[in-house]
């Protein structure tokens, strides 16, 4: 065959002798692999994806990196490989113990005393009444505030001995009584902790009560109506429906606000600047790493730090999941 007739059907004789033509296999059309129409599917997350590695990861890596050497800011030429040497130390460390203790009081008290207040909050916007937007707003804008200007608020507006609204309201209700010398505490040295404690509370609430509010709202209306009729009363059915269906919501609530309230620094670092005993884990490292400047011991600190807000997010995005999977099998 000639290669002018390369690629042409050919003919192949019959039992009669005539010559019938061979068929060719269709063309079919060229497609791309697999490997390629998944890159091509990924590819514009990719620049998403290079700027969360250059934001996070790499910060990471160097501050692992720093975690494992003797340096201080102060001395620059006296840097030193110590390995796992500052993760000893920080383990050791009485102050960075004492945080640890800290933070995990203040951790527990915020996130139960919020998820409390925001099952009560949103049990009461699950009702309709007039005004429930206006409301639904005002509770909600504390968790709008910028977190320094919140605890800048709570240190001056409020926990001031001189002109606070708390010690104004405690003036005005002695005057009421006819006491003219009502006390006048000083509320972030008398009770440091409650003070820092007091302004998370206000400010992650609302939080909270988003979170459960969503959950109370998925829940199945035909079961509350067949118990409503079966002769249920509001506690039963809170009791024997509404809690139990909630407790993957409080799971998620709880999970989420130990993550932000362990890292929380402003609250602390601006109210009480870390002293009275209220220093956590963040103010700590902070303290290290600005005033100590210990830049290994830090980031020692600080690697250990997001190592447990790791495990704590991991609980988190598994409740998560779970809360997904589950209003799938509903619909």
């Amino acid at each position: 065959m000639s290669a002018s007739t390369a690629g042409q059907p050919t003919a192949e004789p019959s039992a009669a002798g005539t010559l019938t033509p061979t068929p060719t296999p269709a063309t079919r059309p060229h497609q791309p692999p697999g490997r390629l129409k998944a890159w091509a599917t990924r590819a514009p997350l990719l620049p998403a994806l290079v700027f969360l590695i250059a934001v996070t990861q790499l910060p990471f890596v160097a501050t692992l990196v720093i975690s494992l050497f003797d340096w201080n800011s102060l001395e620059p030429d006296e840097r030193r490989f110590t390995g796992l040497s500052n993760y000893r130390h920080a383990a050791e460390d009485a102050a960075l113990r004492e945080s640890v203790l800290t933070t995990a009081l203040l951790t527990a008290t915020v996130v139960l005393v919020t998820v409390v207040l925001g099952l009560l909050l949103a049990l009461l916007l699950d009702r309709k009444f007039r005004g429930r937007g206006i409301v639904r707003t005002l509770l909600i804008a504390p968790f709008l505030i910028v977190p320094v200007a919140a605890a800048l608020l709570w240190k001056h507006v409020l926990y001031n001995p001189n002109y606070g609204l708390l010690n104004g309201a405690l003036t005005w209700v002695y005057a009421r009584f006819g006491d003219d010398s009502p006390p006048q505490p000083d509320w972030v040295s008398e009770m440091p902790l409650l003070a820092v404690e007091a302004s998370l509370v206000w400010q992650w609430t609302p939080f909270m009560m988003l979170i459960l509010l969503a959950g109370l709202q998925s829940r199945p209306t035909d079961m509350i109506e067949a118990a409503r009729i079966d002769g249920a009363g509001n506690w039963q059915i809170f009791r024997y429906l509404t809690l139990p269906h909630l407790r993957r919501y409080l799971e998620l609530g709880v999970l989420l606000g130990s993550v932000y309230i362990v890292q929380n620094f402003d609250a602390v670092f601006t109210i009480t600047s870390g002293g009275l005993d209220t220093a956590n884990l963040p103010y700590t490292i902070y303290q290290t790493f600005y005033q100590a400047h210990e830049y290994g011991q830090a980031s020692a600190a600080g690697v250990l730090v997001v190592i447990g807000s790791i495990i704590i997010a991991t609980f988190a995005l598994r409740v998560v999941s779970s809360l997904f999977t589950e209003e799938a099998s509903r619909s």
